[in-house]
């Protein structure tokens, strides 16, 4: 997703000499129990992945990482793996969008004259960054660490939930601060902050900004183990008396003397409430200064969270690209509400007592598509947790979120993305919220005027003249009535189902007949012109991130339909044959997402991604397990380039997560998951209830890509798809592979996958 919108641009802390062990180095070989040794953060953090660096937990709402002196797109998390230019770090991040945004609460630590302005990337030594070498990084779930050359400084980072810990080892200096930098934020800029000294080992305050979350306010409290003796406080570089400061740019600076090898440690809660929430956080989640307990309690949350799926094989390079990518997943939705479950919603009311753990960073025309189905999997309790978050966003704000961030709607994307999701979670089983508020909610959604809709409800499709990626918004739409018409359908609302599978068939008015692409409708009798199914325009045309040639096969809810479209099952593959092979110019305005492609298919950009498993509609899965095994292997790497496009916070990794296991969920909200080529020996999902699902892959290898039979708990199983309640219900599957496809299974009418079971 790439949508660019970026704003112009203490004498003692804690002396932490009694024993405490550094952190293990990257280059130490963690326990064979652990699966985190397989997790390399720097995966992604090149090229344009967007990934977050740092330290968290599973869903935390701290990501305390480095942030970078560049800006600009491919710093939409604060980090590219090109940069080596460092100007603190922050505790809230972003991971894998295609905008910048938060960055918040930026701390550096620094030796010798006191900077409180980051610098420049021409003259760093005008301010207070630092250059670092990656050799001298070391980055593994839930620990972060780096030598900062220009101080000779090593910064150690972990996390819980809603705090950051750093350690910083000082090397002897009678000038050693830690600055406190409130103006510095990624693609945002400060409109109010807030900085003060509380008491002898506390300061507090805010940082209320406006970026991509137009209205975003964080409260902070920052703790020191042993009393400050000396704090200096600034309105952007000028001092300022006493020991508060309110300014658009407040800053502070913490100063003391160092010995050699001394280590000062810092406690860091962030809030969306309060200041004193903020300090509860702490009080609640890091009652002690033990900074590699912390890193070590982070470790095994991460590897608790991993080891719901575990997989064999002997290439280590599979198992470090899988269990990334699964850690990957993991990073977002992040929490937003306190300890005592205090949030601000997007009402900017104060909400107490929630039955749910509130969440944010919803990035929903991204994950509906695979992130969202394998959290149905592997987090039921966060699905529940999501699902209430996005009902309670509905109740605010009168509709489901977009793209929520940090209590802000920024109606990023086409589409009304939860809808899919909630529909999803509610014909699954899931029971953890009302269903009827979920229906109201979705049908109050979708019956809105705002962004097209009006246009669906009058006329069934989206003239191309009344707003930009009018074909991209009509098709996600028809997704997700087609999703609201399904869950009409199980709470016995016939007339809402009626309507709504009415209008899940408007993907039909934007199919041209002639070109038998996708097109851009201006009125029931006229076309966009010119029209050319390889030029896309970012932003100015009928598509989003994409043009005809992807767009055409956006209808994973109506297979059946599509291939009557396109003229019946050869027509339809002959059409998507043609897809990954035909080559053209997109022009000189095509959107930067449109990587990883393979003829006009695009890996890097979510509406690709369910293609390759439509051959399985027509009874070649064959077919699908070469595109599947070939992308794979080679638009995945364990490397920082190894992603083709942005991680879209966690879409592109679910997609090879879902892959890798052998199967992925075409229809992100039927309960079915379309077979590919497992890359696996073997597999063992641990399910929530208790009960497993084992994957036994015979006579698996590089050239053995096709499955060539299935047994179900010892019986032939001859479909191409698996229910999700077959899977969750526990069982063992064995998959035996070949080299050569198979002439019989997946290939009859009734073994295909379908839209509705």
């Amino acid at each position: 997703m790439k949508r660019t919108f970026f704003y112009p641009l203490v004498t003692l802390l804690l002396l932490t000499g009694s024993g405490l062990v550094s952190a293990q180095s990257r280059k130490s070989a963690p326990s064979s129990t652990k699966l985190t040794q397989y997790v390399d953060p720097f995966i992604g953090t090149s090229f344009h992945g967007h990934v977050f660096m740092g330290a968290n937990v599973p869903f935390g709402a701290v990501q305390l990482g480095p942030s970078q002196m560049s800006k600009g797109w491919d710093w939409c998390s604060g980090y590219h793996y090109s940069d080596s230019l460092l100007i603190g770090f922050a505790h809230t991040h972003l991971s894998g969008t295609g905008i910048g945004d938060l960055g918040d609460i930026l701390i550096m630590p620094t030796t010798g004259p006191v900077k409180v302005t980051k610098g420049t990337s021409k003259d760093s030594q005008s301010g207070y960054a630092s250059r670092f070498a990656h050799a001298d990084e070391t980055a593994r779930p839930g620990y972060y660490s780096v030598n900062l050359k220009r101080y000779s400084i090593k910064a150690e980072l972990t996390a819980t939930e809603r705090v950051g810990v750093h350690r910083y080892t000082f090397p002897k200096s009678s000038d050693a601060h830690i600055v406190i930098d409130l103006q510095e934020g990624i693609g945002d800029i400060p409109t109010e902050t807030h900085l003060e000294k509380k008491n002898d080992t506390t300061l507090v305050g805010y940082r209320y900004s406006r970026g991509w979350a137009r209205d975003q306010r964080l409260y902070f409290a920052i703790v020191f183990a042993k009393p400050i003796q000396k704090v200096a406080l600034y309105d952007d570089q000028k001092p300022v008396e006493g020991n508060t400061v309110t300014a658009k740019h407040a800053k502070g600076v913490v100063s003391f003397a160092t010995q050699a090898g001394e280590k000062v440690a810092i406690k860091v809660g962030i809030s969306p409430v309060s200041p004193d929430n903020a300090l509860a956080n702490i009080r609640a989640e890091v009652p002690h200064w033990n900074f590699d307990q912390v890193a070590a309690d982070a470790d095994a949350a991460w590897n608790k969270e991993l080891g719901k799926v575990v997989v064999k094989t002997a290439d280590k390079d599979r198992l470090k690209t899988f269990y990334t990518a699964l850690y990957h997943t993991m990073i977002a939705p992040s929490i937003f509400n306190d300890h005592n479950g205090d949030y601000v919603g997007a009402d900017k009311k104060l909400h107490q007592n929630a039955p749910f753990t509130n969440l944010t960073t919803f990035s929903l025309w991204d994950t509906y598509r695979a992130a969202n189905p394998l959290f149905t999997l592997l987090q039921p309790k966060r699905v529940n947790d999501m699902v209430g978050s996005m009902l309670a966003i509905y109740q605010q704000q009168g509709k489901l979120p977009i793209w929520h961030l940090v209590g802000n709607e920024t109606n990023t994307m086409p589409g009304n993305s939860a809808i899919p999701i909630v529909a999803d979670a509610y014909l699954k089983g899931f029971t953890g919220f009302d269903a009827n508020l979920a229906f109201e909610a979705m049908k109050a959604s979708a019956m809105r005027d705002e962004r097209g809709l009006k246009f669906v409800k009058a006329q069934g499709y989206i003239p191309g003249d009344s707003l930009v990626e009018s074909v991209a918004q009509g098709l996600e739409y028809a997704i997700d009535d087609w999703a609201i018409a399904q869950v009409a359908k199980k709470l016995g609302k016939t007339d809402d189902y009626a309507y709504f599978s009415k209008r899940a068939k408007a993907y039909q008015f934007y199919f041209d007949p002639v070109t038998r692409f996708m097109r851009g409708r201006i009125s029931d009798n006229e076309r966009r012109t010119p029209f050319s199914p390889l030029v896309a325009r970012h932003m100015k045309d009928d598509f989003a991130e994409g043009n005809a040639w992807q767009y055409t096969w956006l209808v994973p809810h109506d297979v059946e339909g599509l291939m009557t479209l396109l003229g019946g099952e050869k027509a339809f593959t002959q059409k998507l044959d043609s897809l990954f092979v035909v080559q053209g110019d997109m022009g000189g305005e095509a959107s930067n997402d449109i990587t990883g492609l393979i003829g006009q298919y695009a890996h890097g950009n979510e509406p690709s991604h369910h293609i390759t498993y439509l051959y399985a509609y027509v009874g070649q899965p064959w077919k699908t397990a070469d595109k599947v095994r070939y992308i794979l292997d080679s638009l995945y790497a364990p490397k920082p380039d190894g992603l083709c496009g942005n991680e879209d916070v966690g879409q592109m990794s679910a997609w090879y997560v879902f892959s890798a296991l052998g199967f992925y969920p075409v229809n992100p909200a039927n309960g079915a998951y379309v077979f590919g080529s497992p890359v696996f020996d073997e597999v063992t999902m641990r399910l929530a209830n208790g009960k497993t699902f084992h994957i036994n892959v015979v006579n698996n290898g590089k050239a053995n890509r096709y499955i060539k039979r299935i047994t179900l708990d010892g019986k032939p199983y001859t479909r191409s798809y698996l229910l999700h309640q077959t899977l969750v219900n526990g069982g063992n599957l064995t998959i035996e592979m070949s080299d050569k496809p198979s002439t019989t299974w997946g290939v009859a009418t009734t073994d295909r996958p379908k839209s509705v079971y």
